[in-house]
């Protein structure tokens, strides 16, 4: 064994996590200094390339699954074992920063860059894991290939998701060359580790450095379909008509009013996507599907929250004069991290002087797939002002280094188990 394995002297190397973060941020640029790597598009193949030579470059073996899972794996001593795995995503919003979900691949690859530069065996196997389309941001639902690694999704009905043009997840990972061959999931990991931004406010404001996440928000998502009639929009009369965007609308204010209804418990709801066909100027639209979801800190809220959306529907149609049917839906954030992973992240942290807080989880994250197979932890680090899913998300090094230093020890400590 290492002198330095255990050692509270071991630490990443800072500069070099934070020039790999802006060799990132230099692929697939927004338009106000932020990034738009809409998974499967051009930009995200780029950035695999270069995540896959940085793998190649600290002697990984990479391999890739049918859903494009990146997994790189770092021998151990007992190569049989199952692996402790280091995962997140380097998809972005349309509208994304520089670091949601791109901390936590490049933190685990500093993680394994520092084992190396040390000259650090460890007993198990450790695998880094860049998850396909965590965002859902191009093609829904988020977490889609985590969620079947997790055997949570059929692979071939993530390979026939489309986006909105039409184009087909399987065969954009094929034009991108990403569709691997290894089977996705059926294989035992012993531990998933996930350092993420907080996506919050509440660590930069009270100064703490790393957030143990305990569990998440109840969260239910649904894909809902309005069908109406076309008509003209001249003529038709007003009560002989159909609109499918009209009946969306109400249904957007019912699943607005309900999340004032649970807003003092933190519950939250939103309308976040309306498709609409034909959308044009002088004809009713005869088609429109929207997407919400509702989070609250205790699932029996969320549940409540989805019977008031049901109960609505009824209502919206009848005003509209449109049939109403969810035709997806989606759940997460009810899961429980693991006590023994969440407890070598407190010990980490102590041992090395790091404050830390028990935090809740408001936004969804592979780790809450992975935490169904697999013990699992999920690390937060601060993010200014607690802004995400925007060009303007920013984190600073003296912030994160710490919370990336927690991992490094808690990943060891377990694949020295």
């Amino acid at each position: 064994m290492d002198s330095a394995l255990g050692s509270n002297e071991l630490r990443i190397d800072r500069e070099r996590l934070w020039a790999t973060l802006e060799a990132s941020a230099r692929i697939g640029p927004g338009r106000a200094g932020g990034l738009r790597r809409l998974a499967l598009d051009d930009a995200d193949r780029e950035m695999r390339d270069l995540f896959v030579a940085w793998c190649r470059e600290a002697g990984l073996t990479v391999t890739v699954d049918r859903v494009g899972n990146i997994a790189a794996r770092r021998p151990g001593r007992e190569p049989e074992l199952p692996p402790v795995v280091i995962g997140s995503h380097l998809d972005t919003q349309v509208a994304g920063g520089r670091y949601d979900g791109i901390l936590g691949v490049l933190s685990g690859l500093e993680v394994i860059r520092t084992l190396n530069e040390r000259g650090i065996e460890t007993r198990r196997p450790i695998e880094l894991i860049d998850w396909s389309n965590e965002e859902g941001a191009r093609f829904t639902p988020p977490m889609l290939a985590s969620g079947a690694f997790a055997g949570l999704h059929p692979v071939d009905w993530v390979l026939g998701r489309r986006d909105d043009d039409g184009k087909v997840f399987g065969e954009e990972l094929a034009r991108i060359g990403y569709a691997g061959e290894a089977p996705v999931g059926g294989r035992p990991l012993d531990a998933y580790f996930e350092l993420h931004i907080e996506q919050g406010p509440i660590l930069e404001a009270e100064g703490v450095p790393l957030g143990i996440v305990t569990g998440g928000y109840a969260t239910r998502g649904f894909n809902i379909d309005i069908r109406g009639e076309n008509a003209h929009s001249g003529p038709t009369p007003m009560a002989k008509r159909r609109n499918a965007l009209v009946g969306a609308g109400y249904l957007i204010v019912a699943v607005n009013e309900i999340g004032w209804q649970f807003a003092e418990g933190e519950g939250k709801a939103t309308a976040a996507r309306l498709e609409v066909w034909p959308n044009k100027a002088g004809i009713l639209s005869d088609w429109a599907q929207l997407t919400c979801d509702f989070r609250h800190p205790d699932p029996a809220a969320t549940a409540e929250m989805e019977r008031l959306l049901k109960a609505a529907i009824p209502e919206a149609a009848r005003k509209a004069r449109v049939e109403i049917e969810i035709v997806e839906d989606w759940t997460f954030g009810d899961e429980r991290f693991d006590a023994a992973c969440i407890g070598l992240v407190r010990e980490s942290a102590a041992e090395l002087g790091v404050p830390a807080r028990d935090i809740l989880s408001q936004a969804g994250h592979d780790a809450y797939h992975l935490s169904r197979i697999c013990p699992t932890a999920l690390l937060f680090t601060p993010c200014r002002d607690g802004v995400t899913h925007n060009e303007a998300e920013h984190i600073e090094l003296d912030d994160t280094a710490p919370g990336v230093d927690v991992l490094l020890h808690a990943v060891l400590k377990r694949a020295n188990r």
